[in-house]
């Protein structure tokens, strides 16, 4: 007889992604691969102004181009298409797709064309010609909380979109505020260290830009819609809303999404314009961005300043925290633009036992593109914010920067830890993380080494960052749309598994390790297993990918889907061994007897039994398919360390980053291979903002980083090789014991950098130094340092 092959176990191991051969040899389907019989397409008529009235729009030259098909201005749209909603409880101003009266920011939407081709529709849309009342554009977002130079919303005085909104200590449920303990806190404190920072703003810039193909059908009375969205489900909703359908009605698709990093979230006035003008006309349509529209037409990410205050004793113990956030939200509220910051807020406590916390959130309202999710949303402004101030704090203190954390770490036997801000961690051991990072980057060696190199004349740092970030976003409490995730399993008739999920990766990796987890749990080969996302015509229900979500609640909604059919599968296995179900083995891609492995079936009998189930046994249903939700009751929190050593040019002011090492704790790891591949993404976007990236307006309000010749990406020379390690701290929140790090490498890598480059520039007298790290930036302070 054949011996049966032992499969390996395949949670926990290295595995390459199943998803990548297609997408490298160009085989992937993206939206702009989608061609439909009869499609137009769409083109936008944009404002060249940050702040104007519209007085006039002639579309007649637009309109007589031949292959034009139709012209529609802001005021038309607006008698088929309500304002675009959003998702938080935050007052917001009327948003419309297409502005109809006011233009609020460079890029805004004035028009829209319907053509045979993209180039004649563009061409089509700069034959508009569109006469403004100039308006003063608002820039400053200090000066904006005054009025100045101008109300941008009438119904938002002094562009107040959020208003001072305290959390922390003595702040109750009610919002009452009682100042007593944070006042004690800087009163008895021996040392206070001070600071404005800023979190520069940033474009997200995915490789694919977003697109959106429309296809409604009057005879069918249905929509469908392609879109390069991060959560159909939600997009789903929003559509039917906008254009008057049922959710039964509209089938939402994200094919294959090249990249989203949180922009891709939001609904967009593109994906509902194109819906309804759809719906109008009968026909369907498409509308692909490119990467210049994607600078003002893709929401930014971060903008936020911060005005730090660390009270503490001389030594180290810190006794309070005090951060007033103002946030630069742009022109309007998107679909979360009011609730990212609200993150800062929530995760202010960072590592650190404090005693006293005190943060006070006001958003406003400027003439730029509108902000909303930006890889990490909210937590490495947290992030960047406290841990520049532990090192100015450590500075003054002449203390070595690791052994100040350390003694103002939340404990392991501490948790769950409830913060000052609102968060229930739910485990930790920051010190096990910061100790493996010094160990594996030689902390003192390099302490050696930065001081030999200065007695050289070099300009060589160090940096250390801790972090700590709120993943796995789950509960519904604290998401609009909900907060669980959903999965169906389903063990076809030859043995083949294929399973859906409400998560919708797109770079995450979840067909591999949602197939690594169904071929553990039922033990069959892993190319026996396809997972099948991001079509709500095929999944039934869902959230979608954001917040590090996917494998945390996802994963699990999979895994206990696959449960029950496992339970149902090894009933019938037992009617066809007269043994009983819980002495079965499921491995090998055989149901056996425990103890007698000669009685092994293979898994496809028992599979096709389940489907002509004759005799049917008593108590069960043919077939072998079933669903789970999950509903987390917290949000996770995975957490790192990361240390830098940065040199900077004396005679160029140029930075370069020499080392980088990260230890993150993801709590258990299905596969360590995805998980470092998420932590290199995220460096690189980390260290984008630290060292290269800036979105920059002028006075005007007119966007002058619009292309890569101005808004500079990091390259792979731009980068050091990246040295990884993990701690392991399981999570008590879903049965798996995983966190989430999609996210993990933009938090601490950011601060790490600028604390390495401020450590360089310390001869100087330098305490802090904003991002991007521009190399004129640098090369200016030396040079007042020589005079």
């Amino acid at each position: 007889m054949p011996t049966t092959p032992v499969l390996p176990k395949l949670v926990g191991q290295r595995v390459k992604r199943r998803e990548d051969p297609r997408l490298i040899q160009g085989r992937g389907t993206y939206v702009d691969d989608i061609a439909l019989v009869g499609m137009l397409h769409l083109a936008f008529k944009r404002s060249d102004l940050a702040h104007a009235r519209i007085r006039s729009i002639d579309t007649s030259a637009a309109e007589a181009l031949d292959g034009v098909e139709a012209v529609f201005t802001g005021a038309q749209i607006a008698e088929f298409l309500a304002p675009m909603p959003i998702a938080t409880p935050f007052p917001s101003p009327e948003h419309r797709a297409v502005a109809a009266d006011t233009v609020r920011y460079s890029g805004e939407p004035v028009a829209v064309v319907v053509a045979r081709d993209r180039y004649v529709a563009r061409d089509a849309a700069d034959a508009i010609v569109v006469s403004y009342d100039p308006l003063p554009a608002v820039v400053d977002l200090e000066q904006a909380m005054t009025g100045k130079p101008a109300v941008i919303h009438p119904d938002f005085p002094d562009n107040l979109a959020i208003a001072l909104v305290p959390s922390g200590t003595g702040v109750s449920a009610s919002g009452s505020v009682d100042d007593s303990a944070i006042d004690a806190a800087f009163a008895n404190a021996e040392i206070v260290v001070s600071q404005r920072m800023m979190n520069q703003r940033l474009a997200p810039s995915a490789m694919e830009p977003r697109g959106v193909v429309a296809h409604y059908e009057p005879g069918k009375g249905t929509m469908t819609i392609w879109s390069s969205t991060q959560n159909p489900h939600i997009l789903r909703t929003f559509i039917a809303a906008l254009t008057g359908l049922g959710q039964d009605q509209v089938r939402a698709i994200a094919p294959e999404v090249g990249g989203g990093f949180g922009a891709k979230i939001n609904i967009y006035g593109e994906e509902y314009v194109t819906a309804a003008i759809s719906k109008r006309l009968g026909i369907p349509l498409k509308w692909i961005e490119d990467r210049s529209e994607a600078f003002v037409a893709t929401i930014h990410g971060r903008d936020i300043l911060g005005y730090v205050d660390v009270a503490a004793r001389r030594d180290g113990t810190v006794l309070g925290l005090k951060l007033r956030l103002i946030a630069d939200i742009g022109a309007y509220n998107m679909l979360l633009t009011a609730a990212i910051p609200t993150l800062t807020m929530m995760m202010a406590n960072a590592t650190y036992n404090i005693p006293a916390v005190r943060v006070t959130l006001t958003e406003v309202f400027t003439n730029k593109t509108p902000t909303d999710a930006y890889r990490g949303a909210g937590r490495p402004e947290a992030t960047y914010f406290v841990e520049r101030a532990m090192d100015m704090l450590a500075r003054e203190l002449n203390m070595d920067p690791a052994e100040l954390r350390r003694k103002n770490f939340i404990k392991p036997s501490q948790f769950p830890f409830a913060t000052q801000t609102g968060a229930i961690y739910d485990s930790g051991d920051y010190e096990k993380a910061l100790d493996l990072a010094l160990k594996n980057a030689q902390w003192d060696r390099l302490k050696a080494e930065r001081d030999a190199a200065r007695s050289e004349g070099r300009l060589v740092g160090l940096g250390l960052a801790m972090y700590v970030e709120v993943c796995g976003i789950g509960p519904s409490a604290s998401l609009p749309t909900g907060g669980w995730e959903h999965s169906q399993v389903t063990i076809e008739r030859d043995g083949r598994i294929s399973a859906t999920t409400g998560a919708s990766p797109h770079g995450q990796g979840n067909e591999t390790t949602f197939a690594q987890m169904l071929a553990d749990q039922f033990g069959v080969p892993f190319e026996h297993v396809t997972i099948l996302h991001g079509d709500t015509g095929v999944v039934k229900q869902g959230i979608g990918t954001f917040g590090s979500r996917s494998q945390a609640v996802g994963g699990t909604a999979l895994l206990m889907a696959g449960a029950k059919v496992k339970s149902k599968m090894a009933k019938f296995a037992a009617a066809l061994f007269e043994a009983h179900e819980d002495d079965l083995v499921f491995e090998n891609g055989t149901i056996s007897v425990k103890g007698s492995p000669a009685s092994a079936k293979p898994f496809a009998s028992v599979a096709a039994y389940a489907y002509v189930p004759v005799p049917l046994p008593e108590g069960l249903e043919p077939g072998l398919s079933d669903e789970a939700f999950f509903e987390p009751t917290n949000n996770t929190y995975p957490f790192g360390c990361h240390i830098s050593m940065l040199e900077i040019d004396r005679d160029t002011g140029e930075p370069t980053l020499l080392k980088l090492v990260a230890i993150d704790d993801a709590g258990n790891l299905i596969n360590p291979l995805i998980v470092e591949g998420q932590i290199h993404g995220g460096l690189a976007q980390g260290i984008g903002q630290a060292m290269i990236e800036e979105v920059v307006y002028g006075n005007d309000g007119q966007l002058l980083t619009g292309s890569f010749m101005d808004y500079a990406l990091p390259r792979a020379i731009d980068f050091p090789r990246f040295e990884l390690g993990a701690s392991v701290t399981p999570t008590p929140v879903n049965p798996l014991g995983a966190k989430g790090v999609g996210e993990a490498g933009t938090l601490g890598s950011t601060p790490c950098i600028v604390n390495a480059a401020v450590d360089a520039l310390s001869g100087f007298g330098v305490k802090h130094i904003d991002m991007m790290l521009r190399p004129e930036k640098l090369w200016r302070i030396l040079q007042g340092g020589r005079s």
